[in-house]
């Protein structure tokens, strides 16, 4: 994920309060790959800025004001105005002209550092940076009380030469536990200040503009940093100064930008790397069973035709060998002078095997071709019920709509249990119904390896309970 940094200006000099608001017509700027090396770094107009997928402004020491305090419990929309009473004596300007941010994970009852810095100063430079298209995600102190957002470690000292100071003239920047140190090295202050840190184990640096001068004031040689190295770490930490009526509008898309922006950022890669596999995985796994599903259809429809041509040689062309198994079937059926199962002697055999004991025969019937209509006006519901049980047993399905029962073959996978076949061939013959034709034939399912042709499948025998 690409970062942009871009270094807020000092206060320059002997300036009045109208120059010290300007923006600078070239803002100073780190743009990084990776957040952790530069990859270019220097001064650039708003318009020339790179655009990058995330953008951190920094507040140089001299912008900011450190206090520590308690910070109180108060609901988050009166928290500021808690926290500027409780800073009322240390302010020297007005509630409205100072702008107030926490520490990250700052909780009521702990000591906290509060940054104060001038809000319309502020405010001035983000909307110059936003008018040339640089929104500005995350704003963040270049140096911050040690423990106040930071891992705790030793005070760091940092020597630096500012613009438009005079020639030899550097400052020294500290961060402690204590807060921030901005002292100018022409004193007796910074070198007192500079023995008490050394004594805790401080560590020094310089930039490469005071490196000469740091090295004649400390009498040693000293670490150099550039302020390029010294943005992007100030970048990398946890502060974010846009807090409170600073804070970023329309923070649900603002939220999905940040939540995004750190998806791509190199921490994620792994987990985006391991998400793509397993998607590619997936893809062609499931490509690989639709093939394997697609090769099982196909050996089951090629099944199928051998079946009908081992069955029935005549058979020319396959369009559907089930539909064509089932006429070439039932045209041998139609020749032999076999009932087919939904022929009108099959349904009468039926109903007859089924009908109830001691029901009065049916008074009226109608054959459609497909299912027989009986009319039954005296049987009662639970005749009817035994009756639909010992059909279904059979595989028959039996319809009702008032008096007029309904009996047709249910689908083809519909194959009467052993229990139940075996119940209903256990009852009594028919009392209502014509006799069954002794060579009524039920209908069986297609034989697993095709007969000799010209045959045809297997008969009941003369009591009519189907094999």
């Amino acid at each position: 994920m690409s970062l942009l940094v871009i270094t807020l200006p000092t206060r320059p000099p002997l300036a009045d309060a109208a120059q010290a608001d300007e923006p600078p017509a070239a803002w100073t700027h780190v743009h990084s790959e990776d957040g952790r090396t530069a990859l270019h770094h220097g001064r650039l107009e708003a318009a020339h800025l790179p655009r990058c997928d995330q953008v951190v402004a920094v507040l140089p020491p001299e912008r900011l004001s450190w206090h520590a305090l308690t910070l109180p419990k108060a609901p988050a929309a009166r928290l500021r105005e808690a926290l500027l009473g409780l800073l009322e004596e240390q302010l020297l300007d007005e509630a409205e002209a100072v702008h107030l941010a926490l520490p990250p994970r700052a909780q009521a009852g702990q000591t906290v550092w509060v940054a104060v810095t001038a809000r319309r100063w502020l405010q001035r430079q983000l909307a110059v940076l936003a008018q040339s298209g640089i929104h500005v995600d995350r704003v963040v102190p270049a140096w911050a009380p040690r423990g106040a957002g930071l891992a705790d470690a030793p005070t760091v000292v940092h020597l630096h030469a500012r613009e438009g100071d005079a020639p030899g003239a550097a400052w020294l920047v500290a961060s402690e536990t204590e807060g921030v140190s901005l002292l100018p090295l022409a004193g007796s202050l910074a070198r007192a200040r500079l023995t008490h840190w050394q004594q805790d184990g401080c560590r020094i640096s310089a930039s490469p503009a005071a490196a000469t001068i740091a090295e004649r004031w400390l009498g040693q040689p000293v670490a150099v940093e550039t302020e390029a190295e010294l943005a992007l770490a100030a970048a990398a930490g946890d502060w974010n100064l846009l807090q409170f009526d600073l804070a970023p509008s329309h923070r649900g898309l603002r939220r999905l930008a940040a939540l995004w922006k750190r998806w791509r950022s190199p921490v994620w890669r792994p987990v985006r790397l391991g998400l793509g596999v397993l998607v590619v995985v997936q893809l062609l796994g499931l490509n690989v069973w639709a093939w394997h599903q697609r090769q099982t259809l196909q050996q089951l429809r090629d099944g199928q035709e051998a079946l009908l041509r081992a069955t029935h040689p005549q058979v020319r062309v396959v369009r559907d060998a089930a539909l064509q198994m089932h006429r070439e079937t039932a045209t041998l059926r139609d020749q032999a002078g076999v009932p087919g199962e939904q022929d009108l002697e099959t349904l009468l055999a039926a109903a007859s095997q089924a009908w109830p004991e001691g029901q009065a025969p049916a008074a009226q019937l109608r054959y459609d071709g497909q299912s027989l209509t009986l009319n039954t006006p005296a049987m009662p519901p639970e005749a009817i019920e035994t009756l639909r049980q010992r059909l279904q047993a059979r595989g028959w399905k039996l319809a009702t709509e008032g008096t007029q029962l309904t009996l047709q073959r249910q689908g083809p996978d519909a194959a009467p249990t052993d229990a139940a076949a075996a119940a209903a061939t256990a009852a009594p013959g028919p009392s209502g119904l014509a006799p069954a034709p002794s060579d009524t034939v039920q209908p069986a399912a297609m034989p697993p390896a095709g007969p000799s042709p010209g045959t045809l499948p297997p008969t009941t025998p003369p009591n009519g309970v189907p094999r």
